[in-house]
């Protein structure tokens, strides 16, 4: 029996591409998105089965129908999610508790529900992804490195508690630096940085991934800021993260 994959936001980007690649190791799919043209467009160029589900996970009733409709799956993606730029004090509060309940509050659901049925089996593994600004101060993003710095603190800590009960179960995070996604549109930004491509950042961590890797960080100058944000003071980091957020608009 074909081992099973549910990958959220995988319309675009990151999610459509991991999902291509673990079809190519022989992984049956859920995909789930809000554009259901998108998910038809993936499922014609995938050979396994793919069951498309169509859903806004901004709903937290949503999250839990998911969980309800679909059981335990071998690998749980949690991808979903979108960034605002701009000041705190100016951009839109609906718009931001959108982004809280998809980049936080739909990826604490899913995670509580799919690793209860892991532990249960003794196997599985949840990749959430946070991102280089899960590690930083993000002015000018205020809202999205706070969701994904929250998103990287709750999987290491829960794949600690794994690790001490000596589980089988694994919760891993994948923190990019800019990739050339959809992301850049939805967030009106353009990355002054270098991006990597969707494709290799998905084949590059389903190869982490399968490995047992649990700390994933695509991209040797992404590696290095990392090192740096723990050595360089966060006052200091928020500016000079401020100076280059202010060039995304240039």
């Amino acid at each position: 029996m074909a081992k099973r994959a549910l990958i959220t936001g995988a319309s675009s980007g990151i999610g459509r591409d991991m999902a291509k690649v673990l079809a190519s190791k022989g992984y049956d799919l859920v995909i789930v998105a809000r554009r259901e043209d998108k998910l038809q467009e993936l499922k014609s160029e995938i050979n396994t089965n793919v069951e498309i589900i169509v859903m806004d996970l901004s709903i937290k009733e949503n999250c839990i129908e998911l969980f309800n409709k679909v059981g335990y799956v071998d690998i749980l993606v949690n991808n979903a999610g979108f960034g605002i730029f701009g000041k705190f004090s100016e951009t839109d509060l609906q718009k931001e508790l959108e982004l809280i309940n998809t980049n936080v509050v739909a990826v604490h659901i899913l995670t509580k529900l799919f690793l209860q049925e892991m532990v249960k089996k003794d196997s599985g593994y949840i990749l959430n992804v946070s991102s280089i600004a899960g590690h930083l101060p993000g002015p000018l993003m205020d809202a999205y490195y706070a969701s994904k710095s929250y998103v990287y603190v709750l999987s290491t800590s829960i794949n600690e508690e794994l690790r001490k009960d000596r589980s089988n179960v694994k919760v891993g995070t994948l923190n990019p630096g800019p990739v050339r996604t959809n992301f850049n549109n939805v967030a009106n930004v353009k990355f002054s940085m270098h991006s990597l491509t969707s494709e290799y950042v998905a084949k590059y961590t389903v190869e982490k991934m399968l490995k047992g890797k649990v700390d994933i960080t695509p991209g040797l100058d992404i590696k290095f800021l990392r090192f740096a944000a723990k050595i360089v003071p966060d006052n200091l980091m928020a500016k000079m993260v401020h100076v280059r957020q202010t060039r995304k608009r240039k």
